[in-house]
């Protein structure tokens, strides 16, 4: 996997003036600290970097010549540490997806339509929004408050972890919908999708729990 160049610019940062906080990090590029937030997360996450809590960044194991995570995680593919999905039909109540969720603990829902293809995705931000002040929120159903497709992310099976922890990363989400293409498509409305499975944030933590493991 190769990094951007404002990676290996920060992993230089964090080589050069250890410990340096991200504050510093980002003063020394010309930037600001949000901008690489998602890139010291990707680093840490590889173990390029480390960083320890009110003191900053350092070189982390993963840059000696004996590291060996890294490229373990980017070989790892979504089908190989996936969960199975948690689905809905649009037709059931927050009621039923609320219930869902507690019982599956998971923080989103696939929603499918009555062809059982991906429609939307709902979450539990979506279900404290509608519910929130509403006595009536238990009946409305799902497809009234799910986020429709295709404006939900996705990855399939064969995409790269890497690339399912970036997508995390990139649109702040918590979990996404692994899925296929089913073929065809909804009276060319939109693609038709089958959902296979589901990562999340707990996916990756798992990814590298596993890797540290067997490192």
């Amino acid at each position: 996997m190769e990094l951007t160049p404002r990676q290996l610019a920060i992993i230089e940062r964090v080589r050069g003036h250890a410990p340096i906080t991200g504050d510093q990090i980002a003063e020394s590029l010309g930037i600001s600290r949000p901008t690489i937030r998602s890139d010291l997360s990707v680093l840490v996450m590889l173990g390029l970097i480390d960083a320890k809590p009110k003191v900053g960044y350092f070189p982390g194991r993963q840059l000696s010549a004996d590291g060996r995570a890294r490229d373990r995680l980017v070989a790892l593919k979504v089908k190989d540490m996936m969960s199975r999905p948690v689905v809905i039909q649009e037709t059931a109540s927050v009621n039923d997806a609320v219930i869902s969720l507690f019982v599956e603990n998971t923080g989103i829902l696939s929603v499918t339509d009555d062809e059982g293809y991906l429609a939307g995705l709902v979450t539990i931000k979506d279900l404290l929004k509608v519910t929130l002040g509403n006595p009536n929120a238990a009946s409305i159903p799902v497809s009234m408050v799910m986020t429709r497709f295709p404006r939900i992310v996705t990855v399939t099976p064969e995409d790269s972890l890497w690339d399912a922890a970036k997508k995390l990363l990139h649109h702040q989400i918590g979990g996404m919908p692994v899925v296929q293409p089913a073929g065809g498509d909804a009276g060319g409305r939109r693609t038709l999708l089958e959902v296979v499975g589901r990562v999340s944030k707990t996916t990756m933590t798992q990814a590298l729990v596993d890797l540290t493991e067997i490192t």
